[in-house]
């Protein structure tokens, strides 16, 4: 009786260890995922409304906007395309979608609604919509970037 009282112990004490060394290496892989060093390859910017629909992408290239069905292409320099990358980068993009805005304007057309879009390789990651102008304290930084870029288009002369 002994004899298997001390079996099962050990099986428990073994199955244990196994275990809590999985969840280090769970821990430890999650961890690197965030810490990866995404290639970003497009950015968009979506702001709609009931009578209203936008949306900017950007890539290492150019800027395509849709300002209501009329599409704008104009080129980016270098310079800008990596500023806007850097900052996308410093953003947590496993976290992107819980990213939570302070206000619900635009649940009542008092505001646009807005999402911002990064895609890195095959992968897309997307924040949860916020109000024009008021983005998640996480993604200010890169929102005021991409809408000082916006704010330059005039759909009627079709250029920056």
């Amino acid at each position: 009786m002994k004899t298997y009282s001390l079996i099962i112990t050990i099986s428990i004490l073994l199955n244990m260890s196994c275990h809590s060394q999985k969840l280090f290496h769970n821990n430890e892989n999650l961890s690197a995922l965030q810490q990866k060093n995404y290639d970003i390859s497009k950015i968009e910017l979506k702001e709609q409304s009931r009578g209203i629909s936008r949306s900017f992408v950007f890539s290492p290239y150019d800027l395509s906007a849709d300002v209501n069905g009329e599409t704008i292409k104009s080129e980016i320099p270098a310079e800008e395309w990596k500023n806007i990358a850097e900052q996308a980068k410093r953003i947590n993009l496993l976290e992107i979608s819980s990213y939570s805005s302070s206000t619900t304007g635009r649940f009542s057309d008092k505001a646009l609604s807005s999402t911002i879009i990064i895609t890195s390789g095959k992968q897309v990651f997307e924040s949860s919509s916020f109000d024009e102008k008021i983005p998640p304290k996480e993604l200010e930084g890169l929102y005021q970037l991409l809408k000082n870029k916006t704010g330059k288009i005039n759909p009627k002369r079709r250029f920056l």
